[in-house]
């Protein structure tokens, strides 16, 4: 059995967060409470130090230095219904199961920003942010198992930035950005189906009978073809699993046009960032079969050894066009129009250095996505300010057929409110709530790569489904200014 044949791992090396995160793709979307509330239409508002993130221009706005920490509190509810998922080939397998209960109850993400305004032109800032973020674990026994089991991500961004204004009418901004991406996941091997494919092919079929006896030898039977039936039922799934991390740079521009006191309007720009995932990749035959000298005789035979493993990837970059109008000394309005070049990423490929194995692909073929927000602020009291918002946001994945389990991502509406309380002069408090109905999202994926195809890694499975999630937003955040 040549190493080919035994599939790999691999699912989404770094996309797929949408079943814990807000925005579409694998963007997180939530970095500030304040912008929370107005469902984030409130780029060109920058009413705190948040506006790192939104435009950094806007900290020419901001006096005195200013502290902003937080976090939002992710409550997702996602439920998957199979509707004929199907592996490449038929063999004796463990049950499928659903795959109830693959996001985690909750997850926080934090964020903290820093301003100091230096002289009349001159102000400084940095931000620390959770750009992307997901948890899924669907288990090893739902339907789409060979396609993936479990996906972790977690990243980490530093953003320093300075602006200048350079008149009254006029400010500009620049940050750079230091980002951390981490990645784990894991997918089910089709030992069993493998075994049942070469047997099938009459250009394996003389290996594969070998194989069969050789299992069959060690589990004390006479002769494979007389308990073939037997054997394949006693192998279940193998299991691999792959770890990367890097670390990749990139930049952010913004403009902020003031019109007068009460309106102004912005433009800012967030760079791509390369990155190369290193990691490893580690395969796990123990579970094959209750026999430990069968689990190493097929390890040994599948020509699968741990190795190192590699995905590149560039993060997508973003538009962004806003306005904010103070219409009256209580009302202001505002809006955010947001472009976001998903295009980049066509396919990804896992890659297995130095061994020969061919990568597994993960076809996408994503569009770029638009995203729009409207926003309101309404001044209750002098200590206390109501935010709503209102936000489309499409899901960058063209079809049903492209839609992998890693990513059951759809058109979502977000719906937002929230309130400014300050305790005293120098300290408020941000709180917000958000909540996030998705499409529900067909899928209908099929791995192009199967144990016999050649150079490619995949299990050929067909994964199609119907997915739903709904999901909660709560933020709390702490201001202090001095």
């Amino acid at each position: 059995m040549k190493h080919k044949y035994l599939p790999l791992l691999i699912a989404v090396a770094c996309a797929g967060f949408a079943s814990t995160a807000q925005a579409s793709g694998y963007r997180f979307g939530s970095q500030s409470v304040s912008a929370q509330g107005t469902a984030d239409a409130s780029g060109a508002e920058a009413a705190d130090a948040s506006t790192i993130f939104y435009n950094p221009a806007g900290l020419s706005r901001l006096e005195g230095t200013q502290f902003v920490g937080g976090g939002t509190l992710v409550v997702p509810h996602s439920t998957y219904q199979d509707t004929g998922s199907k592996p490449f080939s038929k063999g004796n397998r463990q049950p499928f199961t659903g795959a109830k209960d693959y996001a985690p109850d909750a997850v926080v993400a934090p964020a903290l920003y820093a301003s100091k305004k230096i002289n009349d032109q001159w102000t400084v800032g940095a931000g620390l942010f959770v750009p992307y973020g997901a948890k899924l674990d669907y288990g090893n026994d739902w339907y789409g198992r060979y396609a993936i089991t479990n996906i972790k991500l977690e990243a980490i961004a530093l953003n320093p930035s300075v602006a200048f204004k350079l008149d009254q009418h006029h400010s500009f901004g620049f940050g750079i950005t230091a980002e951390y991406m981490k990645a784990e996941l894991g997918q089910g091997v089709d030992v069993a189906g493998t075994v049942y494919t070469l047997n099938q092919n009459p250009d394996t079929a003389k290996a594969s009978a070998a194989f069969l006896n050789n299992i069959a030898l060690k589990q004390g039977l006479a002769a494979a073809g007389a308990a073939k039936t037997t054997l394949m039922g006693v192998l279940n799934d193998g299991h691999a699993k792959m770890d990367g991390n890097d670390w990749g740079f990139g930049f952010n521009l913004g403009y902020l046009y003031q019109l007068n006191e009460g309106t102004r309007f912005g433009i800012s720009y967030r760079s791509s960032i390369s990155h190369k995932l290193k990691g490893d990749t580690i395969w796990d035959f123990s579970q094959v079969s209750n026999n430990a000298a069968v689990n190493g005789f097929i390890s040994a035979a599948s020509g699968k050894v741990n190795s190192k493993a590699l995905v590149e990837l560039r993060t997508p970059e973003t538009l962004s066009v806003n306005a904010f109008h103070q219409m009256d000394d209580r009302w202001a309005l505002m809006g955010d129009v947001t472009w976001t070049r998903t295009s980049r990423l066509e396919n990804l490929d896992i890659q297995f250095p130095p061994t020969a194995e061919g990568a597994e692909r993960i076809r996408q073929n994503w569009k770029d996505t638009y995203r729009v927000s409207l926003g309101t602020n309404y001044k209750y009291s002098e200590s206390l300010m109501l935010r709503a918002g209102i936000a489309h946001d499409q899901a960058p994945v063209r079809s049903a057929e492209l839609r992998h389990p890693a990513l059951p991502d759809s058109d979502r509406m977000q719906y937002s409110v929230g309130a400014n309380w300050k305790l005293n002069a120098n300290s408020s408090l941000d709180l917000a709530y958000s909540y996030i109905d998705f499409k529900d999202a067909d899928v209908n994926y099929k791995n192009l790569c199967s144990p016999v195809t050649h150079g490619c890694t995949g299990n050929g499975e067909t994964t199609k489904g119907l997915f739903k999630t709904r999901m909660q937003l709560i933020g709390l955040a702490y201001n202090y200014k001095f």
